[in-house]
Formats: C-alpha cells, sequence, structure tokens
C-alpha cells in the first residue's frame, strides 16, 4: 500500500474579541506604491483612531515592508499568502487611499465568511474613491456581500455613526431611493428607435476588440461571451504584442502627418527635451503610430469598437495609448488609410474606443455610439473615472477625470484641447494626453455592470457646468492636473446616492444639445437595452 504525504492545511487563528482587522491593496506599479504610500499612512492612522474612540481594536492584517517602502499588498500571490494568516470570521476592513488592483484581494475577499468593509479617504490626491468603487464593482459581481465608507478622515459624526453601526451589525445600507426599475415606455419615435436598434443588433452582431482583457485588476469589467452573445456583441481577442509589431510597420511620415493634421487644427503640445519627466516628439510619433497601428487592425478584423488595455505590458514597452485612444473617439480626427492606400478607414465617424478594456463601457459606447447617430447628435463618447468632487456655490460638483482619452469635441474642439506628458508614477515611458476641460452642456451618464448573475444598466442625466479657472485649476492641482476633466452635476443624485450604488470606478458620459434631446437619447437608450433583456434603472431625475 502506497503511503501518500498529505498536506497539511494552515489554519488561521480565531478572531479576538472586538477587534477588526485590515488589508491594503496596492498597486502593481512600485513607484506608485511608494510615492502614494504616506498618504494610506495617514488614512490608516485616521480609521484606527475612529474605531478606537468606538471602542474596538485594529489589528493590520500584515506588516509595512520597508525593503519596498510601503504596506501595500502589491500582487495577487501576496493577498493570497496575508489572507491565510486573517481569521475567517473576523470583520475586516479594505483601506485604500490609492487606485488598487482588485484582484490582489477577490481572492481572500470572496472567501472571507466575516463581514467586509470597504473605505476610502474623501480626497482627490490620489484615486482612493476610484479603487474604492472598482472593488465594489468586483465584489458586486462576485455575489459577495459587503458594504462601503468615505470620509475625508473619519472625524466627521456621519462617518462615525456608519462605522459604528458597521462594527456593531455586521453591514451598513446607504440612501439609494434615487434608483428605480424602467416602467413601460409610451410608444413614440425614441421607443421605436432603441427596439429597432437592438433588433438589429441581436440579428446582425458586432465585434469589441479586446487587446487583452483584465486591465489593472478590474475584475468587474471582464465580461463573459454568456452574458455578451445574447445581445448580438461578441469579442475579438488580441495581443496587445500585435499591435506593438503593427506599430513598427508604420512610417514615420505616415506619424508626423496625424502631427501636422493636429497642428493645423490648432492642438497644444506641451513638449520638452527630457525622456524621463516631459513629453517629447519621440513619445508622441510613437503614439501617432499607435493611432495607425489600431484602425488598420480594427480595420482587419471588422471591428464595431476597440480597447486597449496598455497598463501591464505595453507600459514597459511603448508611451501611453491615451492619446490614441481620445483620437478615435472624435468624429473630426486624423485621416488614416488602409495599407495600400485605397481606402480611408471609418472615415467621417469614431471608433468607439472603451479605455481600459473596460467591456462594460465597451457595450455602453457601442450603443450610444448607434443611437446618437441615428438621432444626428455628435456620438463622441468616453468613459471618465469617478474621481472626486466638492461643493461649489451651493451645488456639489463632481469631478470626473481619466488619464487623457477624452474627445476634442468634449472640450470644444481641438484649438481647446492639449497634450501634457503623463505623470511617471504612472506612466514611465511618458506619452501625451488629450486633455481639455469638458464644455458646459447637457450629457446623458451611464453605467453596464453585473449584479446578481446578469447584466444591469444604471442611466442618469447630468450637466458638465463652467466653474471660473481658478476653481479649475484648484480641482486639477487637487488630482492629476495633466489629464483632462469634467464638471458635473447630476440630477437628483446626491454625492453619498452616488457613490452607495455605482458599481464601478467608470461611467461613460454622451452630450446631448439640450435637456428635451438628452431625455429623448435617455429614452431610446432605455429602450434599446430593455429590448435586449438588460435590466435597466433610472437614477435621479430622468423624464421618460
Amino acid at each position: 500500500m502506497t503511503a501518500y504525504t498529505l498536506p497539511e492545511l494552515r489554519r488561521p487563528p480565531a478572531a479576538e474579541p472586538n477587534t477588526v482587522y485590515t488589508v491594503a491593496s496596492g498597486d502593481l506599479r512600485p513607484a506608485a506604491n511608494t510615492t502614494c504610500w504616506p498618504t494610506q499612512e495617514k488614512l490608516e492612522s485616521d480609521l484606527a483612531a475612529a474605531v478606537a474612540d468606538l471602542g474596538w481594536t485594529v489589528r493590520r492584517g500584515h506588516p509595512v515592508d520597508a525593503a519596498k517602502g510601503h504596506g501595500f499588498i502589491d500582487s495577487q500571490r501576496a493577498g493570497m499568502e496575508v489572507f491565510k494568516s486573517i481569521p475567517k470570521d473576523a470583520p475586516l476592513i479594505v483601506v485604500e487611499a490609492v487606485w488598487q488592483y482588485s484582484h490582489h484581494v477577490l481572492a481572500g475577499l470572496r472567501s472571507h465568511r466575516g463581514p467586509i468593509l470597504v473605505v476610502a479617504n474623501w480626497s482627490g490626491e490620489f484615486p482612493g474613491l476610484v479603487g474604492l468603487l472598482n472593488l465594489a464593482g468586483s465584489l458586486t459581481k462576485a455575489g459577495r456581500d459587503y458594504s462601503v465608507l468615505w470620509s475625508p478622515d473619519f472625524t466627521d459624526d456621519w462617518a462615525r455613526d456608519g462605522l459604528r453601526t458597521w462594527l456593531e451589525t455586521g453591514t451598513l445600507t446607504h440612501d439609494t431611493s434615487h434608483v428605480r426599475p424602467l416602467p413601460p415606455l409610451s410608444e413614440d419615435p425614441e421607443t421605436a428607435l432603441g427596439v429597432a436598434l437592438a433588433r438589429q443588433l441581436r440579428e446582425e452582431k458586432a465585434i469589441i476588440g479586446v487587446f487583452d482583457e483584465g486591465c489593472m485588476g478590474m475584475y468587474n469589467a471582464i465580461i463573459d461571451d454568456e452574458f455578451l452573445n445574447p445581445l448580438g456583441i461578441y469579442k475579438e481577442r488580441l495581443s496587445q504584442s500585435a499591435l506593438v509589431a503593427e506599430m513598427n510597420t508604420v512610417a514615420d511620415e505616415e506619424a508626423q502627418a496625424v502631427r501636422a493634421w493636429l497642428d493645423d487644427a490648432g492642438m497644444t503640445f506641451h513638449t520638452g527635451t527630457d525622456e524621463a519627466t516631459e513629453l517629447t516628439d519621440a513619445q508622441l510619433l510613437s503614439q501617432f503610430k499607435m493611432y495607425i497601428a489600431a484602425l488598420r487592425i480594427s480595420d482587419d478584423f471588422g471591428l464595431d469598437a476597440v480597447g486597449i488595455q496598455y497598463q501591464q505590458g505595453l507600459k514597459d514597452t511603448v508611451p501611453a495609448s491615451d492619446l490614441a485612444e481620445g483620437l478615435l473617439n472624435n468624429v473630426q480626427r486624423p485621416p488614416v488609410r488602409s495599407r495600400d492606400g485605397a481606402r480611408e478607414l471609418y472615415a467621417g465617424a469614431p471608433l468607439p474606443h472603451f479605455n481600459e478594456v473596460d467591456e462594460g463601457v465597451a457595450v455602453d459606447s457601442l450603443v450610444t455610439n448607434r443611437i446618437w447617430t441615428a438621432m444626428g447628435l455628435d456620438p463622441a463618447t468616453t468613459l471618465h473615472d469617478i474621481r472626486w468632487g466638492e461643493e461649489y456655490e451651493g451645488r456639489f460638483v463632481w469631478v470626473f477625470e481619466i488619464s487623457g482619452s477624452v474627445p476634442a469635441s468634449h472640450h470644444g474642439g481641438y484649438d481647446k484641447s492639449y497634450s501634457m506628458r503623463q505623470p511617471p508614477m504612472f506612466f514611465p515611458l511618458g506619452g501625451g494626453t488629450l486633455s481639455g476641460v469638458s464644455k458646459p452642456g447637457e450629457i446623458v451618464w451611464s453605467r453596464v455592470f453585473l449584479m446578481d448573475g446578469r447584466l444591469h444598466v444604471d442611466l442618469g442625466r447630468a450637466s458638465a457646468v463652467e466653474l471660473p479657472e481658478e476653481e479649475t485649476r484648484r480641482r486639477l492641482d487637487a488630482t492629476n492636473h495633466q489629464w483632462p476633466i469634467m464638471h458635473a452635476v447630476l440630477h437628483g443624485v446626491t454625492r453619498d446616492q452616488f457613490m452607495a450604488r455605482h458599481r464601478a470606478n467608470h461611467l461613460n458620459v454622451a452630450y446631448a444639445p439640450d435637456a428635451e434631446t438628452a431625455d429623448k437619447a435617455l429614452r431610446a437608450k432605455a429602450a434599446l437595452f430593455a429590448e435586449l433583456g438588460v435590466e435597466v434603472h433610472l437614477c435621479g431625475d430622468v423624464a421618460l
């Protein structure tokens, strides 16, 4: 008889009474982790003080690594090791002052049996709120119960009361009364348009090109084929190595022609000569080659939308993809011809790009593009991070911000757009943005996400507003001044309602010329999603 050596399972310690355990998920990029660590330390200190005042003790679930210079969980394997020593039934807080990779902690959170709270500091300095929302969306997709909470420093009564409730009960709920299911839609031209476009999509089908999935650990941004295919949407899975290979076939003269077109259109490039810290002409040339390469590969595969993952892999190979992405999303853009020069590719139209291969945005952008085009509206769309916000003259104005891929028409044109070098902390090889301040006007915002094993979409209305130049500068300096910004006022949705409900770090936005047209476009969009069997939710003040 053979005697096998059986593995001996490691048993986590028992939970200590009145003790809450904490973990901190971080970036995969060492520079981001070390730069952001002092801000994370302060948040953890503020939270620990609040917990202590409520009669509890905080035990950090993993030590600070002096050699690395931070205390973040910085890989999926590290996260699995950390959770081996955390009591399974203990109350657990994920503390986030920074952008974090959700898959670093997802395995441990999925198997954790105790209550989970995700907290962030209310600050724009680093994307802590963005990280919280991404982890919330990932846990929602995974079907894991959790609670969320946010505060500048956890000294305010609202945050203290919420923390007390969670510590005592293991759960915390927020007001989401702004969300309601889609009622039966009246028979009108917009409803008919949405239904017709839905049926066309289902029957004729569409392809979204995915240059590698899973950007920055965003589990919630991956939508399985089983959910997409019934909509008529299929994936073309592409490799970013193929994108780089195609870039290497683009002649310098072709890339220079893109630069000349943008110069003639009035776009400003803030360039220098230091590759490590400044935007250079060489970086821009590479980005324009990526723009050309993305269009040619998209043409090869007949893509209806495309997403470039960029971060891991490409960040060590070529400059940032954001400038190329913003160009793709705009109707007016530098012309690109097929390799043989016989055809202009996607002439007179945007090729919707879903930044960071967020496939919820892919569905949303594709749908928006078709509705807005059919209605004769500018179909340029983009996603934004829900970065931060503050009151300004009696109303709450959000900072919607993304890393530099906003279409120029959202700024009012190329002459109101500019390009700056991406922050070295996130983008070691640099590259320029497509930045500006979003023009005032009416927008439709939306988010497609997975919850309870099916696709959902939240739809709402907002106004992009104009703020004084000094206030815009203050907000840019409080976040990432290189990136494009939108000042947004949501209609009928408070700050805390929005944070409590939103199931992702991103939301999709598209402009309409006026409020009446925005309502019509939203109605058509709701009808399309409903016809496709997506669960539709209306958020805030929406006129149907």
